[in-house]
């Protein structure tokens, strides 16, 4: 490679790792806007190699709702030392997020919080995600759902179990505690995790009104989660509108 082509190399990685930055950034302020956020907990992450290993996620203990592209901290989860420093990330997201990258190559972006419909029927002994409309069953098994809570995440063994029982799926249901995304990119995790605290709304309502749920059967709710892969471009554009907004009212998330 010239001297020039590096150059040239160096500077659209640059500008590509800048964009994943100001999308993070962004995610973190769009859920604090929609009340998914939990004091100065819950964390996203982003894998910005090949390999998922390295990436990005938000300091620790920063409210989302003051999150700048240029606070996230650029992390390796092969890197020992990193708890060891002044700037470590919160250990829980540490544990969690640090393994699963470590684990699973495919999770390139990690959204995890307790949003507070997905977080109270993940407090159900069944907390399955039940086929009763169009939303609900576009999650029809394709869930992992997660009933080994043991307490607070915040060890490399733990951190190892959630990876395993996310395995190859992209969404995963935590009993006792909330929810995790996994998607390609920050636009298709936003938007799964839209959906889904949508779809646990629309499920919980249900439930309180205390009448028999009208769920689908199964080759409807299979045909209808489907039918939602036709629809993969509206995560794009439902994101970068989203950001406009953003634009309009606090620009500062990029900075």
């Amino acid at each position: 490679m010239t001297n020039l082509a590096k150059l040239k190399s160096d500077r659209a990685q640059d500008a590509e790792l800048r964009q994943m930055r100001v999308d993070l950034a962004a995610a973190f302020r769009l859920a604090a806007a929609m009340n998914w956020h939990e004091s100065v907990g819950n964390h996203f992450s982003l894998a910005v190699s090949p390999d998922g290993k390295k990436f990005l996620m938000n300091p620790r203990w920063k409210h989302f709702s003051l999150i700048r592209a240029s606070d996230l901290l650029l992390l390796d989860s092969e890197d020992p030392a990193t708890m060891t420093r002044a700037d470590a990330p919160d250990p829980s997201a540490w544990c969690i997020h640090g393994r699963i990258h470590a684990n699973l190559a495919h999770a390139r972006c990690l959204l995890h919080l307790h949003p507070p419909y997905a977080t109270a029927l993940a407090a159900l002994a069944d907390p399955e995600l039940k086929p009763i409309d169009q939303n609900t069953a576009r999650f029809y098994n394709r869930m992992a759902i997660d009933l080994g809570y043991a307490g607070l995440a915040d060890d490399k063994a733990e951190g190892d179990r959630l990876a395993r029982m996310l395995g190859n799926k992209s969404r995963m249901m935590m009993g006792n505690h909330g929810v995790l995304i996994a998607g390609a990119t920050v636009a298709e995790a936003f938007e799964d995790l839209y959906f889904l605290e949508r779809a646990c709304q629309t499920l919980v309502l249900a439930y309180s009104t205390g009448q028999t749920l009208n769920i689908m059967p199964a080759d409807i709710a299979e045909k209808t989660a489907r039918g939602w892969e036709d629809y993969r471009g509206m995560a794009f554009a439902h994101f970068a509108d989203q950001k406009r907004l953003l634009d309009r009212t606090d620009p500062s998330y990029a900075d």
